[in-house]
């Protein structure tokens, strides 16, 4: 999985699919795939994905880069690597 270690937290690299019927997150090797049902308008998609991330893994998620396109990098505040990829592979 694409996760990155820093003093803040861990970084996300994530491909996002807007229009989905559900917000699903798929993992697939290395890839993180999050399918999101909101439109790519006005920012619906980030915060979308922000909301139900930071309710998913019980901590405070920040979009760090990728606003406007579908590769993103997350921040997960304050998590734990071990923690945050037993998540992502229950998933």
């Amino acid at each position: 999985m694409k996760i990155k270690e820093t003093e803040k937290g861990l970084i996300l690299d994530v491909y996002v699919k807007p229009r989905s019927k559900e917000f699903k997150i798929v993992v697939e090797g290395d890839d993180i795939t999050i399918h999101c049902s909101e439109e790519p308008v006005e920012g619906r998609v980030n915060k979308e994905l922000v909301k139900k991330l930071s309710r998913f893994f019980g901590k405070r998620v920040e979009l760090v880069s990728g606003s406007s396109s579908k590769q993103k990098r997350l921040l997960v505040k304050d998590a734990e690597k071990s923690d945050i990829e037993r998540a992502l592979t229950r998933a």
